[in-house]
């Protein structure tokens, strides 16, 4: 944590309390790559500025945002979007069955797996409510032209009446994430010249007019329309005598079709379908050559790649918690040797002749320098892999409960540890642009920041404080393994085992 950032957060220690030090430490964090405030949310929502319903029909005229049974009936957009979930419940459930043939699964409390009800979701009583604003221009790597991408994230809600009257409001583990294009070609600034990359970061680092930015200002009015990503807590279940306990989140992703209109459902990026590719060799022997090729395994190394469709699912299933080290639970489990019964799509020595491939090109590998490592890229280079790191209950932002009545009851901290290691590798991305220079589009692994921001993150648990991932030495040659290296814990704690874990462990005191 920088000096700036710990005078910050102890000031705010100080006048407020826990709840004023944790809200001071993530403001300082996302300075100007995301929108956490509560009172402004709370604004921005309720005066329906930026509601779902008004930035996909800005003619609507309501004045109040629309429930979803109103909003999935108004909004023509999003018609391909309930049948699809609802189908995808479907197979969950018939594979939990078949799974677990002993267990009962449905809405309510008397299953042993409680289902998400989905009666929400054509309910007079609820809504999606906004939950946080995210600059997300660090992805402007997969299209230049618009500058990246600006997510709006909102949380399911069903607000219940009283006895007196009045309503309560409970948030319900859905998100919805709008995604649009950062830049709009035909917005222009003050002198009437079009808006670049350069200007869009500039007004969000200096927490200028960004809300200008969001949503076209001239006809088509879909124009910097892109995706829309669900995230449902499909299942709750308890430990049993079948399974740990488990919560089982699902994963979609529907692209924006301008021809037709309609957000129309798409793969996940880089969201490998492991069955599909195991279960066909002519498939695997594709994928394999594809990802091995130098040029691709030096952007899979930078955290750049972009996996062609062919490969990929149309939905996740993500159990949580999932562990630190490789199993049947993780996306990429059998794809590599020791993994599993069948054949691996990976053995070790194809890894170690890539990586020495690359070298001898000159491809310098910032992350996968070892058979662990392409092994821990090829997990959280998935949307799923990502979503079982460092999470908060399977989300990365859950947004702050601006809805609540009392602090008590409300979620005070916007995002996961992994959201907020993140930011400062964006907001570097945003002075890149802001200067007019070629941004450093690279990340590191999902469990451990990049470097790049080591001063401020120092000493905290998104880095090497307590808590942080860390490397722990190999049993045989008793040093860290070459792509974790830099995976040290702070001065005064040590890297533990965490479970069953071998190569990941977790920051303590020593005298734990």
């Amino acid at each position: 944590m920088g000096r700036a950032l710990r005078i910050l957060v102890a000031a705010a220690a100080l006048l407020g309390g826990v709840v004023s030090l944790l809200a001071a430490e993530s403001t300082a964090l996302t300075r100007g790559t995301a929108i956490t405030d509560p009172a402004l949310l709370r604004k921005l929502d309720q005066n329906n500025t930026l509601t779902i319903s008004r930035l996909l029909s800005p003619q609507q005229n309501s004045d109040v945002p629309l429930t979803t049974e109103r909003m999935f009936a108004a909004l023509p957009q999003l018609k391909a979007i309930l049948p699809a979930i609802d189908a995808e419940f479907e197979r969950y459930i018939a594979w939990y069955k078949t799974t677990y043939p002993g267990e009962t699964i449905g809405v309510g409390e008397g299953f042993d797996a409680q289902l998400f009800d989905r009666t929400n979701l054509k309910s007079r009583e609820a809504r999606f409510v906004l939950a946080g604003i995210v600059n997300r221009m660090d992805r402007a790597y997969v299209s230049e032209e618009s500058c990246g991408e600006i997510r709006l994230i909102y949380r399911l809600a069903r607000f219940d009446g009283g006895p007196d009257g009045g309503k309560t409001a409970t948030r319900l583990p859905m998100t919805f994430n709008l995604v649009l294009k950062a830049r709009d070609a035909r917005q222009t600034d003050a002198s009437g010249k079009p808006i670049n990359c350069a200007e869009i970061a500039r007004r969000w680092l200096d927490n200028g007019d960004w809300q200008g930015l969001i949503g076209s200002r001239f006809p088509p009015d879909d124009a910097m329309l892109d995706s829309i990503e669900t995230n449902i807590q499909v299942s709750v279940a308890p430990k049993s005598a079948l399974h740990d306990f488990r919560s089982d989140y699902l994963l979609k992703v529907f692209k924006y079709d301008a021809a037709t209109r309609t957000f129309v459902e798409s793969t996940l990026e880089n969201q490998i379908d492991r069955d599909r590719i195991l279960a066909d060799d002519s498939l695997r022997r594709e994928f394999k050559a594809w990802l091995l090729a130098p040029e691709n395994l030096r952007e899979f190394d930078r955290g750049t790649v972009l996996i062609p469709e062919k490969f990929l699912a149309r939905a996740a299933i993500v159990p949580t918690p999932a562990g630190l080290d490789a199993s049947v639970l993780q996306p990429e489990f059998g794809m590599m040797q020791g993994e599993g019964k069948g054949d691996p799509v990976f053995t070790d020595n194809d890894v170690v002749g890539a990586l020495k491939q690359a070298a001898a090109r000159g491809l310098d590998m910032q992350n996968v320098r070892s058979v662990a490592g392409f092994q821990r890229r090829l997990n959280d280079i998935t949307c799923a892999g990502c979503h079982q790191t460092r999470g908060i209950g399977g989300f990365h932002f859950p947004g702050v409960d601006w809805l609540a009545d009392r602090p008590s009851n409300a979620a005070i901290v916007a995002a996961s540890p992994h959201f907020f290691g993140d930011q400062l590798r964006r907001r570097d991305i945003l002075t890149a642009f802001a200067a007019g220079k070629t941004p450093d589009f690279s990340r590191g692994f999902a469990s451990r920041p990049q470097t790049r921001g080591s001063s401020e993150l120092a000493g905290s648990e998104y880095q090497d404080g307590w808590g942080a991932h860390c490397s722990l030495q190999d049993a045989g040659s008793g040093a860290p393994d070459r792509s974790f290296t830099s995976w040290s814990c702070a001065n005064g704690l040590t890297c533990q085992a965490a479970a069953a874990s071998r190569r990941i462990g977790m920051c303590f005191i020593k005298t734990r």
